[in-house]
C-alpha cells in the first residue's frame, strides 16, 4: 500500500467523527500552531528555533503553543501531562510509573526517575529534547535513583508559566547539545496586573480515588513604571490509585483470574529448589518444618511440589497512579536600569514529595537467585534451628553445591515503600539592552543561571543481606553476638519471621542524589543593514556550562548487602564551552511567485569535556510564493553529549521480563535450540525452568562514550487563506504539514538484553553468549549490557494541523484545532556479529521498557463560546499497535473529554467556574502482555476510569 493510501485510510476515521460530531476526533493537548494571543501581530520578538527577532507569523520553523488557557482546559496538574498529549510527542515518565523497586535501573544510564515527569518528541527518548525557560537552560532532573540526562518538568512551577512552546526542529546549532528532537521553552510571566488565583480538585469518578488538588496564585505590580514584580506560588497534592482497585492490573498477566507462569516463585510459603526438588510448603509451620527426605512430598512432610499454582500474586500492591505532592514559588523582577537598559532576576524554589510501592521483599538466597550480590553465595548451616534439610552449601566454598534456589516472599515487614523529596533551587539574571549603529538595533544580553536538584529517598521494606546471611549461618555465630543477631526462619511460611527476626535484618534504606548547573552565555542580535528584500539578520553568541552529578546510594546497598535493587556511588562532571552565530538573510520580497524569500544559516562550535569539539550547522529558506502561502524547509545538524549518568554511571542492575529460550517453559524446546542450550551448559535432561520472569540485567556507564550526531531534514508549509477572512464567517484560518526525517548516528545504548540472550542461544554468537552467564543448573544468573556508541536511529513521519476560527454568530463563536502525526518508519540498527540488526518499530509496543509507536496520533479539539459561557470538546486519538514477541493486538483508543466554562459578565469577568470530565466514555487502556507493570503501557494510555474535576478562578 503506497504511502499516500495510508495517509488517507488513517485519517478517515477521525474526519468522519470530525464531521459527525463536530470535534469528537482524535486529540491530545489543546496546542495552536500560532503564535500566542499575547504577542502583538507584527511585532519581531523571540520565536523558539532562533536568536533573531522576527515576525511571529514567519516562523521558520514548526512550532507549537501552548498558553496557559490551553493548559486550563485540559484539567491536568502537570505541564509535562499535557506536553505528553500532542501527537508528536512519544512516551516519558509520568505518574503512570512505578518502578521504583520493581525493575531497577533502566539500561539508558538515567536511574529510575520515580516520580519525575518528562517530555519525549518524535520517541527519540526525553533525554533528546532540551528544556528552556525564557530561552535559557533548565536543570536536569534528580530522584535519588541515579544521575539522569533529562529535565524533571515537576520541578518547575505550574504558577509561573504564560505559555509554553515545542520546536519540532533539530536545533543544536542554536542551543547546543540534547536538541536533536525539538526544543521546549517554557516561557514565564514576566509583567501582570493585580491577582490571578484558581484551585481545582479532581477525582475519578465510579471509583473515588486518584483525588487531585490543584491551587494556583500569583501577583505583579503592573506594566507601569521602571521596576515590575510578578510573584507567585502553587501547591498541587494527588493521591495514589492502586492496582488493585483496576481489573486490568489485578494479575501479572492481562485478564488473568488465577496466578500463571508471570507471578513470583517468591511466595509467603517459600519455594524451595533443593536436594534436586522444587517445593514449597503445604501450609504455614510453626517452628522447623518436616522434611523426609525418602518421601520429600508425602505424608511425614510439611512440603508438596511447587506448582504454577502456588506462585504469588504481586501485582496488587503496586500503584497505577502514584502519590505526588508539588509546592514552590517564583519571583520575576524586571528593573529598567534605563531607557535601553533592563535588569532580570528570576528566582524559583520547588519541593515534589513522591511516592511508589511495590510488593513485600521477595527474598532470594542461592547460586540461582540472579541477585548479583552476596545472596546468591549463602550457606544456610545446618544448626540453623528452623533448617529441615541440614546444612545448604550454595557452592561457592569448599562444600559441593547441594542447592539452586530459596524464594521466600517477606510478608511481615509490608509493601516496599519508597518516598521521594526533591528540592529544586534556580537562579537566573539578566542584563539586557539595545543600541543603535546607524539606522538599525542591535540586542544584547548577558546571562548568568545557577540551579540545583537535591533528592532524597527513603526506602522501607529492603533487609541487609550481611544480616540475612549470619541469621541463616552457625547458630553459635549468631545467638549472643554483639549486633543483636537473631536466627532467621525462611522456611515455616508466612508469619514464620517475627519481629525480632525482622527487625535484625531490616534497614531503612536511605539514597540521595545532587544535580547542579552553572551556565553564563552572551549573546548580541539585530540588524546590521538592509537589503532589497528587508534587514540582513544577525545573532552570535557565547555559552560556558557547568554540569554536575551525584548519586549516593545508602552505605549499606553500596557495600553490596542490599536484598532489592544493587546500586553503586556515581558522581561525574561536564563541562563545555560553546560559540554560535546565526544569519538570516532575506534574498527576494514582492515579485511573482516570490512574494518573500528568505535563507537562515546557523553554525555553533561546541567543546565538551567528556565528549571533546563538535561543530554544527543548519540551513533553512521560506517561500512565499504568493501571500497566503508559506512553504519552508530545513536541514541541520545536532549532537548530544554523553550525559553525568552515561559517561560515569556505575553498574547497576535492571529486572527485564525476558523468556529464557533454553527454559522447558511454554512447550518442548526446538532441537536446534536444545543443542545449543546443552551446549551452553543447560542440563540435558530438562531439569532446569526459568524460576521467574524477570532476568537480571547488569548495565552502566561508559568513560569512552562520544558524542550521538544527527542529521534531520523538516519539509512544509503553512497555507493561511486571505478569502477566509472575506467570507465573512471565519476570523482565521489555516492548514499546515510539515514532513520530518531524522537520522541518528553512534546513538547511546546498550544492545539488548533479549537481543543478546537470543544470539547467544540460536548461533552460539560468542559476543553475545560472553554476555550471558549460567549456573550449574542452566539459570541465567547475569546478562551484560554496557552503554555503547551503537546504535542508528533513522526515523520519518508527517505532523498535519487544521485550525480555524468563526467570526461572532448568533450561537456563538467556534473554533476547530486538529492536529495529526503520522509516524511511517522508526527504525533502530544495532551491530551484529557480521554486519548489522535492523528492527522497525512502527505500530509496536516495545514493551520493558515501555513504549508504544503508534503510526497515527490525532487531536482534535472543538471550543464554543457565547457570552459568559464556554465549552471544549476534545477527542484524543492512539491508532493500535502490535507486540511481536506476543502476538497481541493493541487495540486503537478514542478518549473523549468535556469541559464546560462560565464566566459572568456581571463581575467583570473577575471570577470563573469550570466543570470538566477527562476520558467521559470511560474507555480502558489495550491490555498490554509485554508491558512492565499493571499490564498497560503508561507513556501511551490513560489511567483507567472517568476523572471529573472543578475549577474557580479568581482574579482583582
Amino acid at each position: 500500500m503506497s504511502t499516500r493510501h495510508n495517509i488517507f485510510s488513517l485519517g478517515c476515521a477521525p474526519l468522519a467523527l470530525i464531521v459527525g460530531m463536530l470535534a469528537a476526533a482524535p486529540v491530545q493537548a489543546q496546542t495552536t500552531t500560532q503564535p500566542a494571543a499575547t504577542q502583538p501581530e507584527g511585532e519581531a520578538i523571540i520565536i523558539t528555533g532562533s536568536r533573531i527577532r522576527r515576525d511571529p507569523l514567519e516562523q521558520p520553523a514548526p512550532v507549537v503553543f501552548v498558553d496557559r488557557s490551553d493548559i486550563d482546559k485540559t484539567g491536568l496538574v502537570s505541564a509535562a501531562d499535557v506536553l505528553q498529549r500532542i501527537p508528536s510527542s512519544g512516551g516519558a515518565l509520568n505518574s503512570k510509573f512505578n518502578n521504583s523497586g520493581n525493575f531497577g535501573n533502566p539500561p539508558d544510564g538515567g536511574g529510575v526517575g520515580a516520580g519525575a515527569a518528562e517530555v519525549d518528541l518524535r520517541y527519540l527518548g526525553s533525554k533528546r529534547v532540551l528544556v528552556l525557560v525564557d530561552g535559557l537552560r533548565w536543570l536536569n532532573g534528580a530522584s535519588a535513583s541515579g544521575v539522569p540526562g533529562s529535565t524533571d518538568l515537576n520541578t518547575i512551577p505550574e504558577s509561573m508559566i504564560e505559555r509554553i512552546e515545542v520546536l519540532q526542529d533539530g536545533a543544536s546549532s542554536i542551543y547546543g547539545s540534547d536538541a536533536i528532537a525539538g526544543v521546549v521553552n517554557i516561557i514565564t510571566k514576566k509583567g501582570q496586573d493585580g491577582l490571578r488565583a484558581s484551585a481545582q480538585y479532581g477525582q475519578y469518578l465510579s471509583e473515588g480515588d486518584g483525588e487531585t488538588q490543584n491551587y494556583q496564585l500569583s501577583w505583579g505590580n503592573g506594566n507601569d513604571g521602571r521596576l515590575k514584580i510578578v510573584v507567585g506560588g502553587n501547591y498541587v497534592k494527588q493521591k495514589g490509585v492502586s492496582s488493585a482497585d483496576r481489573s486490568i492490573s489485578l494479575f501479572p498477566t492481562p485478564g488473568a483470574t488465577a496466578c500463571d507462569s508471570s507471578c513470583s516463585s517468591g511466595t509467603p510459603l517459600g519455594r524451595f529448589i533443593v536436594l534436586g526438588q522444587s517445593l514449597t510448603l503445604k501450609a504455614p509451620v510453626a517452628g522447623r518444618p518436616r522434611f523426609d527426605p525418602l518421601d520429600p512430598t508425602g505424608p511425614n512432610s510439611d512440603f508438596k511440589a511447587f506448582t504454577t499454582a502456588d506462585r504469588f500474586n504481586f501485582a496488587p500492591f503496586n500503584f497505577i497512579q502514584t502519590p505526588l505532592e508539588r509546592y514552590g514559588g517564583f519571583a520575576n523582577i524586571n528593573f529598567e536600569v534605563s531607557d535601553a537598559t533592563n535588569f532580570t532576576l528570576k528566582g524559583v524554589y520547588n519541593r515534589r514529595n513522591s511516592k511508589n510501592q511495590a510488593a513485600p521483599l521477595p527474598l532470594f538466597v542461592g547460586p540461582d537467585s540472579g541477585n548479583g550480590n552476596l545472596l546468591d553465595t549463602v550457606t544456610i548451616d545446618g544448626s540453623n534451628p528452623f533448617n529441615p534439610f541440614g546444612t545448604l552449601n550454595s557452592g561457592f566454598g569448599a562444600a559441593p553445591r547441594n542447592y539452586d534456589f530459596i524464594g521466600r516472599r517477606v510478608v511481615e515487614g509490608g509493601p516496599r515503600r519508597y518516598s521521594q523529596k526533591v528540592d529544586t533551587y534556580y537562579v537566573s539574571a539578566t542584563l539586557d539592552g539595545s543600541f543603535h549603529v546607524l539606522d538599525d538595533v542591535l540586542y544584547w544580553d548577558v546571562n548568568a543561571i545557577w540551579g540545583k536538584n537535591k533528592a532524597r529517598q527513603t526506602v522501607l521494606g529492603n533487609v541487609n543481606a550481611d544480616h540475612v546471611r549470619r541469621a541463616l549461618g552457625p547458630v553459635a555465630d549468631c545467638v549472643g553476638a554483639s549486633d543483636g543477631c537473631v536466627p532467621l526462619n525462611i522456611f515455616g511460611g508466612e508469619g514464620s519471621i517475627t519481629p525480632d527476626m525482622y527487625n535484625y535484618i531490616a534497614f531503612t534504606q536511605r539514597d540521595r542524589s545532587d544535580q547542579r548547573l552553572a551556565d553564563v552565555s552572551a549573546n548580541l542580535s539585530g540588524s546590521l543593514f538592509d537589503l532589497p528584500a528587508g534587514p540582513f539578520g544577525i545573532a552570535i553568541g557565547y555559552e560556558h556550562r557547568d554540569v554536575k552529578g551525584s548519586f549516593d546510594p545508602d552505605p549499606i546497598v553500596a557495600a553490596g548487602f542490599g536484598s532489592d535493587i544493587p546500586a553503586q556511588p556515581t558522581s561525574g562532571q561536564v563541562n563545555s564551552d560553546e560559540i554560535y552565530g546565526e544569519l538570516s538573510i532575506p534574498l527576494l520580497k514582492e515579485r511573482p511567485f516570490f512574494h518573500q524569500l528568505d535563507v537562515q544559516l546557523a553554525a555553533r562550535f561546541s567543546d565538551y569535556s567528556n565528549a571533546g569539539s563538535n561543530t554544527t550547522f543548519k540551513g533553512s529558506v521560506n517561500w512565499k510564493p504568493v501571500e497566503d502561502l508559506l512553504l519552508r524547509g530545513s536541514w541541520a545538524e545536532g549532537f548530544r553529549a554523553p550525559t553525568v549518568g552515561e559517561s560515569f554511571g556505575t553498574p547497576s542492575r535492571f529486572d527485564q521480563e525476558i523468556t529464557d529460550p533454553c527454559s522447558a517453559v511454554g512447550g518442548a524446546i526446538p532441537a536446534a535450540v536444545r543443542d545449543n542450550c546443552i551446549a551452553l551448559g543447560v542440563p540435558a535432561d530438562g531439569s532446569y525452568v526459568q524460576a521467574n520472569p524477570q532476568l537480571s540485567v547488569v548495565t552502566g556507564g561508559n568513560r569512552d562514550l562520544t558524542a550521538e550526531t544527527s542529521e534531520s531534514w523538516v519539509v512544509g508549509g503553512v497555507y493561511s487563506p486571505s478569502w477566509a477572512k472575506d467570507a465573512g464567517f471565519l476570523r482565521s484560518l489555516s492548514i499546515e504539514a510539515n514532513y520530518f526525517d531524522i537520522e541518528v548516528k553512534d546513538a547511546i545504548q546498550a544492545i539488548d538484553a533479549d537481543v543478546l540472550l537470543g544470539r547467544c542461544v540460536t548461533s552460539l554468537d560468542p559476543f553475545s553468549c560472553a554476555s550471558v552467564s549460567r549456573t550449574s543448573s542452566g539459570a541465567i544468573s547475569q546478562i551484560r549490557g554496557f552503554l555503547q556508541n551503537i546504535a542508528g536511529i533513522d526515523t520519518d513521519g508527517l505532523d498535519v494541523t487544521l485550525n480555524l476560527r468563526s467570526t461572532e454568530t448568533g450561537a456563538g463563536s467556534f473554533g476547530l484545532y486538529w492536529t495529526n502525526t503520522f509516524l511511517f518508519n522508526y527504525d533502530v540498527t544495532v551491530p551484529a556479529t557480521v554486519g548489522t540488526t535492523t528492527t522497525s518499530l512502527e505500530g509496536t509496543e516495545r514493551g520493558s521498557p515501555d513504549q508504544a509507536f503508534p503510526k497515527y496520533k490525532s487531536t482534535a479539539i472543538l471550543d464554543w463560546s457565547l457570552g459568559d459561557f464556554a465549552a471544549s470538546l476534545t477527542g484524543r486519538y492512539i491508532r493500535g499497535v502490535r507486540e511481536p514477541d506476543d502476538n497481541n493486538k493493541l487495540g486503537s483508543r478514542l478518549y473523549t473529554d468535556v469541559q464546560l466554562r462560565w464566566t459572568p459578565d456581571f463581575m467583570d469577568e473577575a471570577f470563573g467556574f469550570a466543570i470538566g470530565v477527562n476520558n467521559l466514555f470511560d474507555k480502558d487502556p489495550p491490555p498490554c502482555i509485554s508491558c512492565g507493570l499493571n499490564n498497560m503501557d503508561p507513556t501511551t494510555y490513560d489511567v483507567p476510569g472517568q476523572f471529573g474535576y472543578v475549577r474557580v478562578s479568581f482574579k482583582m
